[in-house]
């Protein structure tokens, strides 16, 4: 690993992104208009969403990961502090009023997603505590922050420890407001190019406005476009090592082998290649498992 906060004893904190999704898969997306759908696949409820993702992503490869987030005294709340606890990954969990967040996610046969996001579960005024979010931030070497509900206060408290930061902002229009806070404060920003009508633009603008030494785009099978060093760099996708079946999570993938190839050294393009191979690794995990790649398969899948 590089020597950038190698004495820390956190390699990464993931700040946020801890959820329950119920998972429905549907015969179509769009799915047509009708009063009722047969599912003989059953609805299934998981623990498991962006920050979770990249955390069990993270602690696969090896990386002593932490997690803190907003967490409700309910039964959602248990099942992300079920799964933190089945795979070892220690897990700080500020009480929440509202409840732990929650989404219903209608996957297709061919992997595509549409997500249901319950906003209720959040507050505008929701935040860390100060003292817990510095002790966090100063053991680590890097943080990765989601855009959910009070991450964007705790940007200028991971600045002043010193702490590396990546975000995912993930189908942002390259317009909306609220992802400029978590884009302009990022050492490394990933985001989707579902939404973006000039990809390239928006990541220059990231570059421009912001700390980026990195940005990346991904575009699922036709791959991942980084800007780094000012240039911009097409990343081929990586053909899946079986049929996909969810790309649920495959951004999640993407941005822990990312960050991994980071703290390992690599330059950008190295770890984009990373990423591509997590990626891909991902969609043919379905939506109701939460396997992760290690570190071992990952290196040894990796392009030369």
């Amino acid at each position: 690993m590089d020597a950038y906060g190698e004495d820390r004893d956190i390699d990464v904190l993931v700040l946020g992104g801890a959820g329950v999704d119920t998972i429905v898969y549907v015969p179509e997306l769009p799915l047509p208009y009708a009063d009722s759908y047969m599912i003989d696949s059953g609805i299934r409820t998981r623990a498991g969403q962006t920050g979770d993702f990249v955390a069990l992503s993270l602690a696969a490869l090896g990386l002593r990961t932490h997690h803190l987030d907003l967490l409700g005294d309910d039964p959602e709340g248990d099942l992300v502090r079920a799964l933190h606890e089945k795979h070892g990954i220690p897990l700080t969990a500020v009480p929440q009023s509202a409840g732990t967040k929650r989404a219903v996610n209608l996957v297709s046969p061919d992997g595509r997603r549409l997500s249901l996001y319950d906003t209720s579960r959040g507050r505008a005024d929701d935040c860390f505590p100060q003292d817990t979010l510095r002790a966090l931030a100063e053991a680590s070497r890097h943080a990765h922050v989601s855009i959910t509900s009070g991450c964007a206060d705790a940007l200028p408290v991971l600045r002043a420890a010193g702490v590396r930061i990546s975000t995912d902002l993930h189908n942002w229009d390259g317009e909306n407001p609220y992802h400029e806070a978590f884009a302009f404060a990022a050492d490394v920003v990933f985001l989707s190019a579902a939404e973006l009508t000039d990809p390239e633009a928006t990541m220059r603008r990231i570059g421009a406005h912001g700390r980026a030494e990195a940005v990346v785009v991904t575009a699922g099978a036709e791959g991942a476009h980084l800007l780094a060093g000012g240039e911009l760099t097409h990343i081929p996708a990586v053909a899946p090592p079986a049929p996909v079946v969810d790309s649920n999570g495959a951004g999640d993938a993407f941005a822990a082998a990312f960050v991994f190839g980071l703290l390992s050294g690599e330059p950008p393009q190295g770890c984009a290649r990373l990423g591509a191979v997590a990626g891909a690794y991902a969609c043919t995990v379905p939506a109701t498992e939460s396997a992760a790649l290690s570190r071992d398969a990952l290196l040894a899948a990796a392009p030369r």
